[in-house]
C-alpha cells in the first residue's frame, strides 16, 4: 500500500468510525465484559469441568483466570491506544502487516463468532429437559435434533434483531441482562451448597485429581473455561463506542475477569458438592452426563423454584452473551474490511444509529453455518477454545513490538512490568494451545489456514516489492502453528499426542517454543502502511481535540472578561 493509498483509506476510516456512537461508560463496558464472560459457560462448565478434572476443576479455573489475566494486561494496553471498532482484529495488521495480521483477525472472528450459535445451542440444550414431550426431542443427547436447530436459529435472529437499531438499545438492554446474570449465578451456587453439599465427593472416586494433573490443564483449554473468559475481549472490540477509553478499557477488562472468577469458582464447589453419590458410583467423575447440570441437580434436591429459575436463565444468560457477541463481531468484521480483506460494503456504518449493519448481517449467515455443523454445545466449545488460544498469541507480540516501533504513541495504560507479563503471557497461550490434545489442535490449525485463500485474493495481486515484507513479517506466524502442531501431533499421550516428547520435558519444550516465536515476532515487527495509517489518524485525533478545548478555554475567558 503506497502513500496515496494510506491517506485515501484515512479519510474513508474517519468518515466511518464518526458514524458510532461514544456513549459506552465503565460501567456499561464492564458489563459487557462480564455479560460476555457469563453466558453458556456456567450452565454447562462445571460438569464439563469436573467430568475432566474432578474436584480440581476448581484449580482450572483460577488456572484459566489467570492465563486470560496475563493476555488481557497486554491487549488492555493495545486498546487504550487504538480506541477503534473491532480493535482486537487490528493490532496484529498495525505491527507486522498483513499476512500476521489477518491470521489473527481469522483466528479472532472464528473463535468468536462461533460462540454465537453456541449460546443458542446452549439455551436450546437446557429446554430439552423441560417437561413436556415436544421439549424432549431437542437434544438427542449429543447434539440438536432438527427441531433444535430450527428453534436456535430463531433465537439467533433475534440477538440480530437487538443489534439492528441502536448501541444504545445495546447497551440498556445488555447491561439489564448482565445484572440478571451475575445474580443468577451467585444465587444458584449459594442454594446448591446450602441444599446439599458432601464433602466426601473431593475425596472419594479418585481423589481431588482423578485423571492426574494433564486432565485440569485439558479442562482449561477444552471445558468452556477458555471460552467463558475469553468474554474479556468484548470491551476492546467496542473501543470505538467508549467515551473514554483510556480508562474505562482497562477497569471494564479486569474487573469483568475478577468477578466472573469468583462466581464461576463458586458454582464449581457447589457443584462437586451437590452431585449425588449415586452418579458418581458407575464411571466416576468422567461419567457424569447431565443434559441440564445445574437444573437437574436443583430438581434432585427438591429445589423446584430454582430449577425454574434456571430454565429462564438458560435463555436470558445465553442470549444476553449471544447479543453482545453479535455486536462485537459486527465491528470485528468492520475491522477486517478496513485491513483490507473483505469488501468494501462490510466497512458501511449506519450514520444514524451507529451500527454497522452489513457486517451484521455477514455474521448472522456465518452463525447459521456452524449451528449446521456444529450442533452441540460440547463440540463448539472446543473449536471456539483453541481458535481464542491462537488468536491470544499476537497479544503479547504485537504489544511490545509497538513499543519498539512507536515508542512515542500515547499509551493511557502502560505497565512498567510489561516486558514481562508479554513473554509470559505467550508461553501461557502456548501452552493452553498444547493442553487442548491432539488431534483438537491439528484440527483448529487447519480452520486456520482455510481462510488464507482470501487473503491471498486480496494480498497476492500486489507487486512482490510491496508483498514481501508483510510474508517476512508473518513468517513466525505461520511457522508458530506449524511448529505447535507438529509438537502437539508428537507430544505427550496425556495430551493426545503419539508419546515421542517424554512427560514433563514436553511441557518444558512448548514453553520455550512460547519464548522463541515471540522474541521472532518481536523482532520482526515493522512500520507497514496500516501503522503509519493508524499514528496519523491518532495524531489528527489528538489534534482536533485540543483545538477543541483551545476554543472552549477562549470561549470562558471571553465570557469572563464579559463578566459573564
Amino acid at each position: 500500500m503506497g502513500t496515496k493509498g494510506v491517506s485515501g483509506t484515512l479519510s474513508t476510516e474517519q468518515g466511518s468510525h464518526s458514524h458510532y456512537k461514544r456513549s459506552l461508560g465503565t460501567v456499561s463496558l464492564t458489563a459487557v465484559g462480564l455479560g460476555s464472560i457469563i453466558g453458556s459457560g456456567w450452565l454447562f462448565g462445571a460438569e464439563r469441568a469436573a467430568s475432566l478434572a474432578g474436584p480440581a476443576a476448581i484449580l482450572a479455573w483460577v488456572i484459566g483466570a489467570a492465563v486470560a489475566l496475563t493476555i488481557a494486561l497486554t491487549y488492555s494496553e493495545l486498546g487504550s491506544m487504538f480506541p477503534k471498532a473491532g480493535g482486537m482484529v487490528r493490532y496484529g495488521q498495525y505491527s507486522h502487516g498483513s499476512l500476521a495480521g489477518y491470521l489473527a483477525a481469522w483466528a479472532n472472528w472464528i473463535a468468536i463468532v462461533s460462540v454465537i450459535p453456541g449460546e443458542a445451542t446452549a439455551s436450546i440444550q437446557y429446554m430439552s429437559s423441560w417437561d413436556f414431550r415436544w421439549a424432549k426431542h431437542l437434544y438427542d443427547g449429543k447434539e440438536l435434533t432438527g427441531t433444535g436447530v430450527i428453534l436456535a436459529s430463531v433465537l439467533l435472529v433475534f440477538y440480530f434483531f437487538l443489534n439492528w437499531f441502536a448501541i444504545t438499545l445495546f447497551a440498556k438492554t445488555n447491561t439489564a441482562i448482565t445484572v440478571f446474570k451475575v445474580v443468577v449465578p451467585t444465587l444458584t451456587a449459594g442454594a446448591l451448597l446450602l441444599a446439599h453439599f458432601d464433602s466426601g465427593n473431593y475425596s472419594d472416586n479418585g481423589g481431588f485429581t482423578p485423571n492426574g494433573w494433564s486432565s485440569v490443564f485439558t479442562a482449561v483449554a477444552v471445558s468452556g473455561i477458555v471460552w467463558a473468559y475469553n468474554g474479556f475481549q468484548s470491551p476492546l472490540n467496542m473501543a470505538g463506542e467508549a467515551r473514554n477509553p483510556g480508562k474505562s478499557l482497562p477497569k471494564a477488562v479486569i474487573s469483568s475477569i475478577i468477578i466472573s472468577l469468583v462466581i464461576y469458582v463458586a458454582l464449581q464447589v457447589a457443584f462437586l458438592g451437590a452431585v449425588p453419590a449415586a452418579d458418581l458410583s458407575h464411571g466416576g467423575w468422567s461419567g457424569l452426563s447431565f443434559n441440564s447440570p445445574l437444573a437437574d441437580l436443583s430438581t434432585a434436591w427438591g429445589l423446584n423454584w430454582l430449577a425454574l429459575l434456571l430454565y429462564a436463565d438458560a435463555f436470558i444468560s445465553p442470549s444476553g452473551t449471544g447479543m453482545i457477541y453479535a455486536a462485537t463481531t459486527s465491528r470485528m468484521i468492520h475491522g477486517v474490511q478496513e485491513n483490507g480483506h473483505l469488501p468494501k460494503v462490510f466497512g458501511k456504518v449506519d450514520p444514524k444509529t451507529g451500527i454497522p449493519r452489513p457486517a451484521l448481517l455477514l455474521n448472522l449467515v456465518i452463525a447459521f453455518a456452524f449451528l449446521a455443523v456444529f450442533r452441540g454445545w460440547g463440540s463448539l466449545a472446543e473449536i471456539v477454545s483453541v481458535a481464542t488460544v491462537i488468536s491470544y498469541i499476537t497479544g503479547p507480540v504485537a504489544v511490545m513490538s509497538l513499543r519498539r516501533l512507536s515508542p512515542d504513541l500515547p499509551r493511557p495504560v502502560k505497565l512498567r512490568a510489561m516486558p514481562i507479563i508479554a513473554p509470559v503471557a505467550m508461553v501461557f497461550g502456548s501452552l493452553v494451545l498444547y493442553w487442548a490434545r491432539w488431534p483438537l489442535t491439528g484440527k483448529v490449525i487447519f480452520i486456520m489456514a482455510i481462510g488464507l485463500p482470501i487473503w491471498a485474493w486480496y494480498e497476492l495481486r500486489k507487486p512482490w516489492a510491496e508483498l514481501k515484507p508483510h510474508l517476512l513479517a508473518g513468517a513466525w506466524m505461520v511457522s508458530y502453528l506449524l511448529v505447535m502442531a507438529l509438537v502437539s501431533w508428537a507430544g505427550g499421550k496425556d495430551y493426545g499426542g503419539h508419546g515421542y516428547l517424554p512427560e514433563g520435558w514436553d511441557i518444558l519444550i512448548v514453553a520455550v517454543i512460547g519464548l522463541f516465536f515471540y522474541a521472532w515476532g518481536v523482532s520482526s515487527a515493522w512500520r507497514n502502511p496500516t501503522l503509519v495509517q493508524a499514528e496519523q489518524e491518532l495524531t489528527a485525533a489528538a489534534k482536533a481535540e485540543a483545538e477543541a478545548a483551545g476554543e472552549a478555554d477562549d470561549d470562558r475567558r471571553e465570557k469572563a472578561a464579559a463578566g459573564v
